[in-house]
């Protein structure tokens, strides 16, 4: 049930017939693993703290620097050298004291990220290299748990959910193969600064729309986005019969 307090701060999503009181009640019970708490992590902790999900877990074992903040909108120049998983979940406690946030200053892997994963009804996929994405992948597959994944460098950026539950849903594996992948960073091309605001705020509307069962989630679709033309294009994703990850599933 929710409180006085909490139909007045998410009034304006009541409002809406579709989401109502149980959507925002649905939001309220969701645990959302968010990996990565960089220039995806914040606009996509800071929307769905606002937005009243019951409780999220911010995972990152780096330090706020100096270049992080023409991007990363959760932290102050005064937070430099602190851990960005603490900055971050203290910033969302003074916007909503209501959501329960744990921060965790260390890399997840092995055994580790799968109790991590199984933990959640949600993950948000906000990390920057293709290890983390495929370990991340292959836990969310095993545990039935549905996955956010989003992706910004340079001018371009992409989106898309993969839920294993859903039949006919491919994993991040069916669309890329771990061989032949190369971690390219943004401190090597670049990345200009509302991207990973847009992509990351698409995640928290993807991750809403799965918690709340409200809206056509990205399941079998990858949105692809050039901000210089500001164009998106939409691409139809299909499950890979011989995907060593999810094709047993």
């Amino acid at each position: 049930m929710l409180s006085d307090d909490e139909l007045l701060r998410y009034s304006r999503q009541i409002l809406m017939p579709r989401f109502d009181v149980a959507g925002q009640e649905k939001l309220k019970s969701g645990r959302v693993l968010v990996l990565g708490a960089g220039g995806l992590g914040c606009p996509v902790a800071l929307y769905l703290g606002a937005a009243g999900v019951g409780q999220m877990t911010l995972v990152d074992d780096d330090d706020i620097e100096l270049a992080n903040l023409q991007r990363q909108i959760g932290f102050e120049q005064s937070e430099l050298g602190d851990s960005k998983a603490e900055a971050l979940a203290a910033r969302v406690r003074r916007i909503n004291p209501l959501v329960s946030i744990t921060a965790l200053n260390q890399r997840l892997d092995g055994d580790a990220l799968d109790r991590a994963v199984e933990e959640a009804s949600l993950v948000v996929d906000c990390s920057d290299n293709f290890a983390t994405r495929f370990a991340l992948n292959r836990a969310c597959v095993a545990a039935g748990v549905p996955l956010v994944s989003g992706a910004a460098i340079r001018g371009e950026g992409q989106l898309s959910v993969y839920d294993s539950r859903n039949e006919a849903s491919p994993c991040y594996h069916c669309l890329y193969p771990e061989q032949g992948n190369e971690d390219l960073t943004c401190s090597e091309a670049g990345v200009i600064a509302p991207l990973v605001g847009m992509i990351g705020a698409a995640q928290a509307m993807e991750a809403i729309k799965v918690i709340s069962g409200v809206g056509r989630p990205l399941i079998g679709r990858l949105l692809i986005l050039d901000a210089w033309d500001m164009q998106w294009r939409e691409m139809k994703l299909a499950r890979d019969p011989e995907c060593p990850v999810c094709a047993s599933k």
